[in-house]
C-alpha cells in the first residue's frame, strides 16, 4: 500500500511520546531505516506494521496527551509508524470528543453541563468560567481553556469538572463538585514534574457503608483498592480457586442456572453468550469488559473499578477461564482516568503473583488483560462500535447478524460483558447458581446497582435486590431534600423513560418496569423536584443524541437534529393551538428512529423525550 504522507512533520517530543507507546521504528515500512537488499524481511515488516492497526487509540491518546491537541505532524507520523492512510487516521481522530485536531491550549478544564450536572449548578459555574476566562474553547488565555462537555460519570458529586494538563507528564485531575474558583486554580501548570499521574477530590464513602448483605459493594470502601494483599484478606481470589476446580462446561452452567443478565440495559442472558463462544471453534476467542459506561446518570462501573478493581480483574479472569479466551480487553471510558489507573496497577500487581499470565496459578491456562481508553464517544457503550474503536477504525456500530459470540472483535468469536455482570460471576461460581437465583425475583435474579442522583438527600450507588420498589429506593436516598415535592423520576438514563410520582411503587425488575412501559436501563435514577425545569432537562437530552449519534444511519443521523428542532419550537407554542402538531412530528420521528436505525441508540433516542411530552404536561405548559 503506498501512502502518500502530508509535508507536516512531527516535533521532537511528539515522536517521542507516539514511540513510548509504539516502540521505536523497526523498519522503512513505519519511518526506520531502509535495508538494501532486504526485499522479503520489507514486505514482511510492512505486514507487520499494519497488522498493528488496533494501536491507533492509544497512539492518539499519547500525541493529544503530550501537546494538548493532535498536530497534522503527529497524526502523518502515527500513519507513518502503522501503515494507516491518512484520511482514514484523520477520520478516527475526528470521531472521538477528547481529540482535538486544532491547536488548544494545554491545560483544559472540561466541565459537565448535562442532566444532573444542570440540577446541581453546572450553569453557574459555566458562567464564573465565562467571567474569568471567556467563552468555552476562546479567551485570551493561550495556556488554559475550558470546554462544556457531557456528562462525565460524576454524577453523585455534580457539578463536575475534568481537568487535563498536557505535556511529558500528562496528569488528570477531577473536581467534583466543583466552584470556578477551584477550577481556576487547578489549571495552573503543575508545580512539580514526575511520572504521568491522575489525581480525584476526596470522596466521600458510600452510602451503604457497613450495611451488612452487601454483595458488589462489599468491598467498597472497605479494602485498599491498590493492594493485592488486602483484596486477598477479605476474600479475593477465592472464586477463581473455585472456578479451576469446577472446569470451563460447569463454570458456564452455573452461570446458566443463575439466570444472570447483562446489567448494562440490554439484559441479555450471560450464560447463553457464554456457552456459545465456549462452542466456537474459531480460534482465538476474545473476551471485552465493556468499561465504557457513557449514559448520562450512570456511575456504577466507575465506582466498582475505582474502588474494588481486583474483582474485576478475578471476574474477567474466571469468564476468560470458562469461555476459552487467552486474552482480554478492557474497554475503559476516557473520562475516567482514575479507575484506567487503578486497573493497570491491579493488572500489574496479578500479573507479577502469577494470577495473570501464561500460567494462571500454575493452572496450565494462559489469560491476560489489555487496557484501551476511550476517547469520548457515548456510541462505543455498543459492543460492535466498540469492536471497531478497539482495532482501529471509527467507532460505528456493525449491522447483526453475524453476532460476537461467532464473528466479534477482530472477527473472532468474543465475549461481551460490562463491569457489574461481570463481578456477579464472584458470587455465582462460590455460591452455586441455583442459590444466586434465589435472590431477586424469578424473572430478574440477584442484587442490582442503582445510580440514584439529583434531588435526592443522599446521592450516590446503591445495592439492592431486585424487586425493591421505586419509591424505597429514594426513600434509601434520604427521599427529596427540604421537604420539596418530587415531580418526576428519570429511570434507565437519557435513553431512559421519565415516571411520574403516581408511579413510583413500580417494581425495580426488569419485568415490573416494563409492565408501566418504562425500563431500567444502566440502573440511572434521577429525582426531579418541583423546583426542577424539565423542559431544559428534555432539551438537553435531544442535543445530547444529537451530538453523539455517530451520523452512520440516516434515520438516527437526522432524527435526532430534527427531534430537537420540533422540541425547541414545541417548547416556545407549549400551550398553543400549534403545539399538538409538533407533539404528532415527534412522534412519527421518534417512531422512524425506532424503527430504523442500526443501533441502540437511535432506537432509544426518543424514549425520554417522548414520555415527558406524554406524561408531564409539557404541552399544557409545564414542566417549567
Amino acid at each position: 500500500m503506498d501512502l502518500h504522507i502530508g509535508k507536516a512533520r512531527a516535533t521532537l517530543a511528539e515522536r517521542r511520546a507516539v514511540d513510548a507507546v509504539l516502540g521505536p521504528p523497526a523498519s522503512g515500512w513505519e519511518g526506520g531505516r531502509r535495508r538494501s537488499g532486504a526485499d522479503a524481511r520489507t514486505a514482511r515488516a510492512g505486514r507487520e506494521a499494519r497488522a498493528r492497526r488496533h494501536l491507533l487509540l492509544p497512539a492518539l491518546h499519547a500525541a493529544q496527551g503530550r501537546a494538548g491537541w493532535i498536530s497534522a505532524g503527529a497524526l502523518n507520523y502515527i500513519c507513518q509508524r502503522l501503515t494507516v492512510p491518512p484520511a482514514e487516521a484523520y477520520g478516527v481522530a475526528s470521531f472521538y470528543g477528547m481529540f482535538s485536531l486544532e491547536r488548544r491550549a494545554p491545560a483544559v478544564a472540561h466541565v459537565c453541563d448535562d442532566i444532573v450536572c444542570r440540577l446541581k449548578g453546572a450553569e453557574p459555574l459555566c458562567a464564573g468560567m465565562e467571567r474569568a476566562m471567556g467563552p468555552a474553547g476562546g479567551g485570551a488565555r493561550k495556556d488554559a481553556t475550558w470546554l462544556r462537555s457531557p456528562c462525565l460519570g460524576l454524577c453523585e458529586r455534580a457539578p463536575a469538572v475534568l481537568i487535563a494538563h498536557a505535556g511529558e507528564a500528562p496528569r488528570e485531575t477531577v473536581l467534583a463538585p466543583a466552584t470556578a474558583s477551584e477550577v481556576i486554580e487547578a489549571l495552573k501548570p503543575p508545580t512539580a514534574a514526575g511520572p504521568s499521574e491522575t489525581t480525584a477530590a476526596p470522596q466521600a464513602k458510600i452510602p451503604q457503608y457497613g450495611e451488612p448483605g452487601l454483595r458488589l459493594l462489599c468491598r467498597v470502601d472497605r479494602v485498599d483498592p491498590t493492594n493485592l494483599d488486602d483484596y486477598r484478606a477479605h476474600g479475593g481470589y477465592l472464586a477463581l480457586r473455585r472456578a479451576i476446580e469446577l472446569g470451563p462446561d460447569a463454570i458456564v452452567r452455573e452461570v446458566l442456572d443463575s439466570k444472570l443478565v447483562g446489567r448494562g440495559g440490554a439484559a441479555f442472558p450471560t450464560g447463553r453468550k457464554w456457552e456459545a463462544v465456549l462452542k466456537a471453534g474459531a480460534r482465538p476467542h476474545y473476551l471485552v469488559c465493556n468499561a465504557d459506561e457513557s449514559e448520562p446518570g450512570t456511575f456504577k462501573d466507575r465506582v466498582l473499578m475505582e474502588s474494588d478493581p481486583f474483582a474485576l480483574i478475578e471476574a474477567m479472569t474466571i469468564a476468560g477461564y470458562a469461555t476459552a479466551c487467552e486474552r482480554g480487553y478492557l474497554y475503559v471510558r476516557g473520562e475516567y482516568p482514575l479507575a484506567a489507573e487503578r486497573l493497570s496497577h491491579a493488572i500489574g500487581m496479578a500479573r507479577a503473583k502469577g494470577l495473570l499470565g501464561e500460567n494462571v496459578m500454575d493452572h496450565g491456562f494462559r489469560f491476560d488483560i489489555e487496557i484501551r481508553r476511550g476517547a469520548g464517544a457515548y456510541i462505543c457503550g455498543e459492543e460492535t462500535a466498540l469492536f471497531n474503536s478497539i482495532e482501529g477504525y471509527r467507532g460505528e456500530p456493525r449491522n447483526k447478524p453475524p453476532f460476537p459470540t461467532t464473528h466479534g472483535l477482530f472477527g473472532k468469536p468474543t465475549v461481551v460483558n460490562n463491569v457489574e455482570t461481570l463481578v456477579n460471576v464472584l458470587d455465582i461460581v462460590l455460591e452455586a447458581g441455583h442459590a444466586y437465583a434465589a435472590i431477586g425475583t424469578p424473572g430478574s435474579t440477584g442484587t442490582k446497582l442503582f445510580c440514584v442522583s439529583g434531588h435526592v438527600e443522599r446521592p450516590g450507588i446503591y445495592e439492592v435486590p431486585f424487586g425493591t420498589t421505586l419509591r424505597e429506593m429514594l426513600a434509601r436516598a434520604g427521599g427529596v431534600p427540604g421537604g420539596r415535592r418530587l415531580k418526576a423520576v428519570l429511570l434507565g438514563g437519557a435513553a431512559g423513560t421519565f415516571v411520574t410520582p403516581e408511579e413510583i411503587d413500580v417494581p425495580l425488575t426488569f419485568e415490573g418496569t416494563r409492565a408501566i412501559g418504562a425500563a431500567l436501563g444502566s440502573g440511572v435514577v434521577v429525582a426531579f423536584d418541583e423546583t426542577a425545569d424539565l423542559w431544559d432537562t428534555v432539551l438537553r437530552i435531544a442535543a445530547f443524541f444529537r451530538d453523539e449519534s455517530c451520523g452512520q444511519c440516516v434515520p438516527c443521523r437526522v432524527g435526532t437534529v430534527r427531534q430537537e428542532e420540533a422540541l425547541h419550537r414545541l417548547a416556545r407554542a407549549r400551550g398553543a393551538g400549534r403545539a399538538a402538531g409538533e407533539a404528532a412530528l415527534l412522534d412519527e420521528i421518534g417512531q422512524a428512529m425506532r424503527d430504523a436505525s442500526i443501533c441502540g441508540l437511535g432506537q432509544t433516542a426518543a424514549s425520554a423525550v417522548a414520555t415527558a411530552v406524554a406524561k408531564l404536561g409539557l404541552l399544557d405548559g409545564g414542566g417549567a
